[in-house]
């Protein structure tokens, strides 16, 4: 290729992977369905997005680095403290129950559905046990389940990336050794010493960054190029020594780093999130181009029947099996049996064997990477396209009804939560004085005992079940300090009460953050009006106000609790209901 055509190529790649993500963001689909066939097109009507031409024998390492650094990220993403009790039993048995038998169900059926030999069909059985939190997190994102539903899910998708990255490297050495054709078979062996290999690495990587980032303590600049510079470096050593260990390593390092106290990891990364999202798009925009429409064809029919089979009896018996007596309700269960998305662990282990096979000589091993990348497509396509559909028919969609954790112990914060909980919200309240929690208490306010908020304090840690956070205290510059903790590890809004023009405060004058109920009704104008007699009520948003009253928040009519602020005016719709604290009397 010319310098130009180099040139051409890596733009129209860097154009596809960013604007298909754009597209699909605009379209609220994940980004996967566009990402495809985009590739797909651009590589059938022009070669200068291939891949092996562009960069040649450096595609390969570099996939599996790129992969590596994705589930380093996603490592960053586990909690430890979520994986217990049923959550785990169940991940366990979906990692392993769903290798096996869907490793199991494409050899029994591959050879016959697909016309290939014994040895491609375990090639392709074993590249598409993966599912990926790539693709399934988004998907998860579009449909909002409950918070266990999503737990077992991510964490099944994290830990069976690698597994079955290793178990792809290894079939692919026991192929070429004579395994699957000469009565060998798998090479348990080797199996074996990668996951060590893997653990060995993860354990180094840890290693490398706790110096770094807790002896060193680099700054967010130098401190991510240090995590950059040891994932590439760990999984390349480890792919060195054995294909493909290195995805274990990197899983490994991310899930020391997110849950070994002192690393103080932020609840969100900006670089690595780009730079996670534009891998992404790259990856599968070079795959996808490396499929050929003339090779999709003649197992097009078939590999719709095989996912077929994935998707309507592997996947439920998996789900069945791995979730049966447990705390998981009837809707969990089903919903964890429809949804098994193949994703870029899937699509890399494909290219990078299955061109390595061909050269070998092995009979159809060509068709290993358009079955992967129809297998891809069309799970990814079925569950888009019914996920949310069946999730709020089985009954695990998270409700748009707010959650508010309201911070503080005042007389007016009380009789805020008291109405709002008369409004059918479930609110939760917090205080730090005895005498405020003991106030709360007698109110028959639900109160959060001290762990949730140390645990809402630890960099990286989020709030589960909460979907809102008010911070009401006396403490002004406390509101704005804990704002600015919380922000991250919240899914909805975190919004503090406007300090007075008068308040002793040392940061909370200062601070440029938006402020609830605006700078005219601020925390001391509340506590006086409320303490000379004002009343908060619910007022239905169709009748007209009265003089004298403020709008706090508006209620919707399905259960979303929208807060009065500064920066963001709220104008009522029919149905809802207004939270108004009225005038003083006289």
């Amino acid at each position: 290729m010319t310098e130009n055509e180099i040139l051409l190529g890596i733009g129209l790649t860097f154009a596809l992977a960013v604007g298909s993500q754009i597209l699909a963001y605009r379209l609220r689909v994940p980004a996967i369905v566009l990402l495809l066939p985009a590739g797909f097109t651009a590589g059938a009507l022009t070669d200068v997005v291939h891949p092996d031409k562009l960069v040649g024998p450096a595609f390969s390492p570099l996939v599996s680095l790129s992969v590596a650094l994705i589930l380093y990220d996603a490592g960053l993403g586990l909690d430890l403290r979520h994986l217990r009790g049923a959550t785990r039993s169940v991940v366990l048995r979906l990692v392993v129950l769903g290798v096996l038998l869907t490793w199991a169900a494409v050899m029994a059926v591959g050879p016959a559905l697909l016309g290939v030999p014994f040895a491609v069909a375990c090639m392709v059985g074993v590249i598409l046990v993966v599912s990926g939190p790539t693709v399934v997190g988004p998907l998860l994102d579009h449909v909002r389940p409950s918070d266990t539903v999503r737990r077992v899910l991510i964490w099944e998708g994290s830990l069976i990336d690698p597994i079955g990255g290793i178990l792809g490297a290894v079939v692919f050495h026991s192929i070429v050794a004579g395994g699957f054709r000469t009565g060998h078979g798998f090479r348990f062996v080797t199996f074996f010493a990668s996951l060590g290999v893997g653990l060995l690495g993860g354990v180094v990587g840890s290693a490398l960054l706790g110096f770094t980032l807790r002896v060193l303590r680099l700054g967010e600049t130098l401190g991510t190029l240090a995590q950059l510079a040891t994932v590439v470096v760990v999984a390349a050593g480890c792919d060195m020594v054995l294909d493909d260990t290195g995805l274990i390593a990197a899983v490994v390092t991310g899930m020391t780093v997110a849950n070994r106290p002192g690393f103080d990891m932020p609840a969100r990364r900006p670089f690595f999130e780009t730079l996670v999202q534009l891998i992404i798009g790259l990856l599968f925009v070079s795959i996808s181009a490396t499929v050929t429409p003339k090779s999709v064809v003649p197992v097009l029919l078939p590999t719709l029947a095989l996912i077929a089979l994935l998707v309507l009896l592997v996947r439920p018996l998996v789900s069945a099996l791995s979730t049966a007596r447990t705390s998981l309700g009837k809707g969990e269960r089903a919903f964890v049996g429809w949804m098994a998305p193949r994703g870029i662990v899937a699509a890399s282990t494909a290219a990078t064997f299955s061109g390595a096979l061909v050269d070998r000589g092995l009979p159809d091993a060509g068709t290993i990477l358009p079955v992967t990348f129809l297998v891809i497509v069309g799970t990814v396509l079925v569950y888009s396209l019914t996920a949310r559909a069946v999730a709020a028919r089985l009954g695990v969609v998270r409700t748009p009804r707010t959650r508010p954790l309201l911070v503080g112990g005042a007389p007016w914060v009380i009789e805020l939560a008291r109405v709002l909980r008369a409004a059918g919200l479930d609110v939760l309240m917090w205080a730090g004085p005895v005498e405020e929690r003991d106030r709360i208490a007698r109110a028959g306010i639900e109160l959060a005992d001290g762990g949730l908020m140390a645990t809402a304090t630890s960099p990286g840690a989020r709030l589960e079940g909460v979907t809102a956070v008010y911070l009401l205290t006396d403490d002004d510059d406390f509101n704005v300090l804990a704002s600015v903790v919380l922000e991250d590890g919240v899914e909805g809004p975190v919004l503090r009460v406007g300090p007075a023009p008068e308040s002793s405060a040392v940061v909370a004058p200062y601070a440029e953050s938006d402020v609830l109920f605006g700078r005219h009704l601020v925390r001391q104008d509340l506590a006086d009006r409320f303490g000379r007699g004002a009343r908060l009520l619910l007022r239905p948003a169709s009748e007209t106000l009265p003089p004298d009253h403020d709008v706090l928040f508006v209620l919707r009519s399905d259960g979303r609790l929208v807060p009065v602020t500064e920066a963001r005016p709220v104008a009522p719709q029919e149905g809802d209901t207004l939270v108004v604290l009225g005038p003083a009397p006289d």
